[in-house]
């Protein structure tokens, strides 16, 4: 994949609001390219340290946090979710019909 593509769903997941969340497939799909959700996550894991682009909002389309390995960045993540408002039912799944950005 190319630049343009991981730059095109940078854009889009600098749009997601506060307390809002997206699926990799609904970025994939918004950047037309539907069924390259995998791509998103790379682009996510391509992301310096310090990167703007709020990747903490993009989770997998059951409403969890997609697991990173060791890094504790899974952990990372739903500690900035809730700072946002962002709340955690069971199996640590968030309520997608409440907190998606559409």
């Amino acid at each position: 994949m190319s630049s343009d593509l991981y730059t095109s769903f940078y854009a889009i997941i600098r749009k997601i609001p506060r307390g809002k969340v997206a699926t990799y497939g609904q970025i994939a799909a918004l950047a037309g390219h539907p069924r390259h959700a995998r791509h998103v996550g790379f682009a996510l894991s391509s992301l310096p340290p310090g990167s703007k682009v709020p990747w903490h909002r993009v989770v997998n389309s059951q409403g969890q946090i997609s697991r990173r390995g060791l890094d504790g960045n899974d952990e990372w993540q739903r500690v900035l979710l809730e700072e946002e408002g962002v709340e955690f039912g069971a199996q640590g799944r968030i309520a997608l019909k409440r907190f998606r950005w559409e």
